[in-house]
């Protein structure tokens, strides 16, 4: 009974695919060389716009290539919904400077919801992450605008299922600036010819205002949001089979507190939005205020800290005796797991990165939240530190230890899909690492880092998918689990022309439930991901990437410790570009994802005949685009 739900709510991306066999397009890029950089927080990765625009397979698009680093596995190739470190996805949390959002990118394996000229930067924080950091239990990926560049720019792109734009101006003689950026999806068109009777669309904005109100004080105003919808036609008229969106507008202060102080304050209002079918939808509309503070006490410390309050307005409707295409009897177990209600979580913390001396630097940090849902209260404390042991010009030790709390979780990020009530407690979650970080040249550096993370009482419907007892469907079951690995990564030049990066993971997840501790339904031991670009003169570039990684348990077979065959994926990529005077410039960019064809097992299916394998695709992504900046 309850199967059906799980497989709409948690697997719509998968139903777009491949029930429809419909091929997303993804956004073309621009220019790479990739390098290191030394992240602002030991034992995260951080990654600029310009490190990853032309790695294959990414599309041009920074947030595609969170996929890439070790510790992140993808519970299927290409689909957004990431296991960090043996977390879930609905324990992985997205901010977009400082704001919460649902989720990255558009449905199925669409763009992201943000042009990616706008990207400055992408930071993955897989445990141990800052104090102003809370509420998951998992990882965060946290990503920063560009700031306003002063001149009149401009950026578009065009391809075969959607066009998008970005144009920034200054104004009033450079004191303020404005923004506005788009993209629409004409996928339909394309579609209609593959699937007469699917309908696909997206489109996403941003704009933004920035006003320099004296030397030390600006005020800003950013809005954006995302549209999805995938429709069936019937009998002469399009019927939603699903349908999300959310919308963000947020105003922000920034001042000077004296000489060595910064100080932010800014409220958020917040609307998330699904629908399956049209019987019924999710919604949360929420209203948010953080401030932060930053004061530079001397040479060898700083303090940061600040507040955090979210109020949430969750909503259900289901119009008529059915639930999309969900059975009447199946609408009480809905409405159980996503009442009606408001919830309101309020949070403070505080943080010194503090520097004894060159070589060490220190983060000692704790947060604290309290949580309100359904007239269950529940409060979460989380200390955290970070750590930073220069050993010579090339060699540094990183250590990251932290806990973290969250409210229960749905199975995946999805706008308004927040599991209500307290009454099982929260999720909690302790992570530990510890690494090297060798500049093996000034031109190739490496990270070495061991982990492990403990998990408890969690809500994992995914990774105890195969083996809870009774209803495998209930999202509120708990488990606890344990996560540990090894992780490598390399970047910069590799010699004879060749830029890239490598990353392997080592690891293991388990899961606890019903006296009986198993793997996780998606533990995979190994996994490799290496993407190399050349410059092969007058400015073509071409480049290539791999991404292997071992099968899953096999659910019908696990306890003979059988798993699923192995899945390997190549892409490819080939850029022609033109320049004009000094700031102008055009590119013309092909890019294959999974140019070999390749299916993916997912799982086993047996009956009185035999097992066979339960295999997707190929789902194989072409892309031709054009793209041009001034």
């Amino acid at each position: 009974m309850k199967r059906r739900l799980a497989h709409r709510a948690s697997g719509f991306a998968l139903f777009v695919l491949f029930a429809h066999e419909v091929h997303a397009e993804e956004p073309p890029p621009v220019e790479v060389t990739v390098r290191g950089t030394k992240p602002s927080r030991p034992a995260s990765t951080s990654m600029t716009d310009a490190e990853v625009r032309q790695v294959p397979g990414a599309f041009g698009d920074p947030f595609r290539a969170v996929e890439l680093l070790p510790g992140v596995t993808p519970i299927a190739s290409g689909i957004p919904y990431f296991f960090v470190r043996g977390a879930p996805p609905g324990n992985v949390g997205y901010f977009l400077d400082g704001i919460r959002v649902p989720l990255l990118y558009h449905i199925g394996l669409g763009p992201s919801v943000v042009d990616p000229a706008l990207i400055e930067r992408v930071e993955l924080h897989p445990g141990g992450y800052p104090a102003e950091l809370g509420r998951f239990a998992g990882g965060v990926v946290t990503a920063e605008t560009k700031r306003e560049s002063g001149a009149f720019h401009g950026h578009g792109t065009l391809r075969l299922l959607d066009a998008g734009a970005m144009v920034e101006s200054p104004f009033a003689d450079g004191a303020a600036s404005a923004m506005v950026a788009g993209r629409y999806s004409y996928t339909g068109l394309l579609l209609s010819l593959i699937s007469p009777t699917a309908e696909l669309g997206y489109w996403d904005y941003q704009a933004r205002f920035g006003y320099d109100l004296n030397r030390d004080e600006r005020l800003s105003l950013f809005a954006f949001g995302s549209y999805d919808f995938t429709g069936e036609k019937r009998g002469g008229r399009t019927a939603t089979v699903f349908e999300t969106q959310f919308h963000r507008l947020d105003v922000r202060f920034d001042g000077r507190l004296g000489s060595e102080g910064t100080a932010r304050l800014d409220a958020t209002l917040g609307l998330d939005r699904t629908a399956f079918g049209e019987d019924g939808r999710v919604r949360d509309r929420s209203l948010g205020v953080r401030s932060r503070m930053s004061y530079r006490m001397g040479e060898a410390a700083t303090l940061q800290g600040g507040t955090d309050a979210l109020l949430d307005a969750f909503d259900i409707e289901a119009s008529r005796p059915s639930f999309g295409s969900i059975d009447v009897d199946q609408i009480p177990v809905f409405l159980d797991l996503l009442p009606t209600r408001r919830d309101l979580s309020l949070g403070a913390y505080l943080e010194v990165a503090f520097r004894p001396f060159e070589a060490l630097q220190i983060v000692p940090g704790i947060r604290t939240d309290f949580f309100s849902s359904k007239g269950e209260n529940a409060l979460g404390v989380d200390p955290r530190v970070a750590m930073r042991v220069t050993l010579s010009e090339r060699v540094d030790v990183v250590y990251a230890f932290g806990v973290a709390h969250q409210p229960p979780s749905y199975i995946v990020p999805l706008p308004g899909f927040q599991i209500g009530g307290l009454a099982d407690g929260l999720q909690s979650s302790v992570q530990s690492s510890a690494g090297v970080e060798w500049a093996v040249t000034s031109k190739l550096k490496t990270k070495w880092t061991a982990f492990e993370n403990a998990f408890f009482n969690m809500t994992d419907a995914l990774g105890t998918l195969h083996f809870a007892s009774g209803d495998q469907t209930d999202f509120r079951r708990r488990s606890s689990g344990r996560s540990i690995g090894a992780e490598i990564m390399a970047q910069g030049q590799f010699g004879l022309g060749f830029s890239g990066f490598a990353a392997y993971t080592l690891s293991r997840s388990t899961r606890a439930l019903n006296n009986q501790t198993f793997l996780s339904a998606f533990d995979r031991t190994h996994t490799l991901q290496a993407a190399f670009g050349h410059d092969l003169g007058r400015q073509w570039r071409a480049g290539a990437r791999l991404a292997l990684y071992s099968g899953v348990p096999d659910p019908e077979l696990e306890s003979s410790g059988a798993r699923l065959p192995a899945f390997y994926r190549v892409d490819l990529r080939l850029e022609k570009r033109w320049t004009f005077g000094e700031a102008r410039w055009l590119a013309l960019t092909f890019e294959v994802m999974n140019a070999t064809f390749q299916k993916e097992t997912l799982n086993t299916r047996c009956d009185t005949t035999g097992c066979r394998p339960v295999t997707i695709g190929p789902i194989t992504l072409p892309s031709v685009g054009l793209e041009g900046g001034f």
